[in-house]
């Protein structure tokens, strides 16, 4: 006989909530998630409250129906939830890396100066960035075009479009998301030009 300690126990019945949780945010009923993964309302139903055992076929069947992985459906690895920022103080940054996505970055920045006039300040690179206004009014120059973004407003834009942004009418502060290509593209020119303004 196999004894489960605590620890299995907790992993149990995560697993547990979890498939339950999942199927209830894609609005299914058992029924309906029970004919996605082939197997009987009833054995849906023990699974989830507890009253079957996990069988590892079934649980990759599951995970495969709620469009999740294996990995996803038991992972437990919560030791590092909280994280702190690397800060910039010669740009005014405050940076978290996204650990689920390797090479994206959140970055949070209060900017006081307008975007450059000088067009040939923008900055064009591969990449995709996201930013929300936070507090305050930004100009963002993309193109051709000059937009204002208000306090929490956002915009996303593909960062082959030469772009910059900065302040208007006092500070704001911005938080935005760089893919990976979108955060190297601004770490080579922070590096070639430490005068750069923050970029979009």
């Amino acid at each position: 006989m196999l004894l489960m300690t605590q620890e299995d126990g907790e992993m149990d019945s995560l697993v547990r909530k979890r498939i339950r949780a999942l199927r209830v945010a894609q609005g299914w009923s058992l029924e309906e998630l029970a004919a996605r993964a082939r197997i009987s309302q009833s054995t849906l139903s023990r699974i989830e409250n507890g009253r079957r055992r996990l069988a590892l076929d079934q649980l990759v069947t599951l995970a495969r129906a709620l469009d999740t992985s294996l990995d996803q459906l038991v992972e437990t690895d919560t030791d590092d939830v909280i994280t702190s920022p690397a800060i910039d103080a010669a740009h005014g940054l405050m940076r978290w890396p996204i650990k689920a996505e390797p090479g994206m970055t959140v970055v949070r920045q209060r900017m006081t100066d307008p975007p450059p006039d000088n067009p040939s300040r923008m900055r064009a690179h591969p990449g995709r960035e996201w930013l929300v206004v936070l507090s305050g009014t930004a100009v963002l120059l993309l193109g051709n075009r000059r937009l204002r973004i208000e306090t929490n407003q956002a915009a996303e834009f593909p960062t082959m479009l030469p772009h910059a942004i900065g302040a208007e009418g006092g500070p704001c502060e911005i938080l935005g998301i760089f893919d990976r290509d979108a955060r190297r593209g601004h770490q080579r020119e922070d590096k070639n030009d430490d005068r750069s303004g923050p970029g979009a």
